[in-house]
C-alpha cells in the first residue's frame, strides 16, 4: 500500500472514531465510560495522519527542487521518460486496489449499524450477568417508596431470582425495553454489556397478558405492571413473569445497553 493510502486511511478512521464518540454512536458499541479512549485514539491518528502527509508534502517539494536544480546543471542530454517506464505490469491496478481498503472505513463514518436486538437475544440463552449468577439468595435493601418504582431490567431479573427477602412483590414496577418473541411467548429484552457489545448477554422478563404480543419483535416499549414472585429460577434461565398494567410504545433510547 502506497504512502499516501496509509495516510488518508489513517485519517479517515481517526475522523470516524472521533464521529461516533461525539454524537453518541460508539455507544452501540462499547459503555459509555470509553469515550474519553476512543475520542484519544481518534486524535491521535488524525494528528499522525496529518503530519504524515505534510511531511510527504514539503519532502516532496525539496526533491523536485533538488531535480530542478540538478537538470539545469547537467542539461538535458538524457531522453525524457527512460528513468520511470511504465512496465504495464500492474502497478495502477495495484494502488486501485490499496484505495479498496478505504470502503469500509468509510461504512464506518457514513453508516452506524444498529444495536443488537431480538436476534441476538434468540440465539443467546438468557441469563443474568455473572456478578449476579455468583451470588446465593439475600435479602435485598427495600425498594424506595413510590407508586411506581422505576428498575433497570437487569435489576429486576436479579431480585427476581435472588431475593429472599422478596421486595419486588405488590410493588409496581416500571422499566423499558424490547420485545422479543418466541414461538408463543413475548418477552420484554435488554442486553446487558461489562465492555463492549461482543461480550453482549440478554436479560428478559415474560410479558403475560398478551398485551404486548402485537407489538413486532425489535419494538421498544415501556411497561408498568408486577412481577409474579416465584416464576425466575435456573430452569427457565431466571426470566421472571410480568403482569404489564401497562404497556406505552416508546422510541429506542440512545443508549440502549445496561451494565
Amino acid at each position: 500500500m502506497r504512502r499516501e493510502t496509509q495516510n488518508v486511511l489513517l485519517i479517515l478512521l481517526g475522523g470516524a472514531l472521533v464521529k461516533i464518540a461525539v454524537n453518541g454512536d460508539y455507544l452501540r458499541y462499547v459503555k459509555p465510560a470509553q469515550q474519553p479512549w476512543i475520542i484519544a485514539g481518534g486524535v491521535v491518528m488524525l494528528v499522525l495522519g496529518t503530519v504524515a502527509i505534510l511531511r510527504d508534502l514539503v519532502a516532496a517539494r525539496a526533491a523536485a527542487k533538488a531535480a530542478a536544480l540538478e537538470s539545469e546543471t547537467a542539461g538535458h542530454e538524457a531522453s525524457e521518460g527512460h528513468d520511470h517506464v511504465d512496465d504495464g505490469h500492474g502497478h495502477a491496478h495495484s494502488a486501485r486496489s490499496a484505495w479498496l481498503l478505504v470502503v469500509p472505513v468509510l461504512a464506518v463514518f457514513l453508516v452506524a449499524p444498529p444495536a443488537l436486538g431480538a436476534d441476538s437475544v434468540t440465539r443467546t440463552t438468557a441469563r443474568v450477568p455473572q456478578s449476579a449468577a455468583t451470588t446465593s439468595a439475600a435479602a435485598f435493601p427495600p425498594l424506595p417508596a413510590g407508586k411506581v418504582v422505576e428498575l433497570a431490567m437487569n435489576e429486576v431479573v436479579t431480585r427476581a431470582g435472588w431475593d429472599s427477602s422478596g421486595t419486588m412483590n405488590g410493588r409496581t414496577i416500571g422499566m423499558s425495553g424490547f420485545v422479543v418473541h418466541e414461538g408463543s411467548t413475548t418477552l420484554l429484552a435488554r442486553l446487558v454489556i461489562s465492555c463492549c457489545a461482543a461480550d453482549a448477554a440478554p436479560v428478559t422478563v415474560h410479558l403475560k397478558g398478551g398485551a404486548a404480543d402485537r407489538f413486532p419483535s425489535d419494538t421498544w416499549l415501556r411497561v408498568t405492571g408486577q412481577v409474579v414472585p416465584g416464576t425466575a429460577n435456573e430452569n427457565n434461565s431466571y426470566t421472571p413473569d410480568f403482569v404489564p398494567a401497562t404497556v406505552e410504545r416508546i422510541d429506542e433510547p440512545k443508549d440502549p445497553y445496561e451494565y
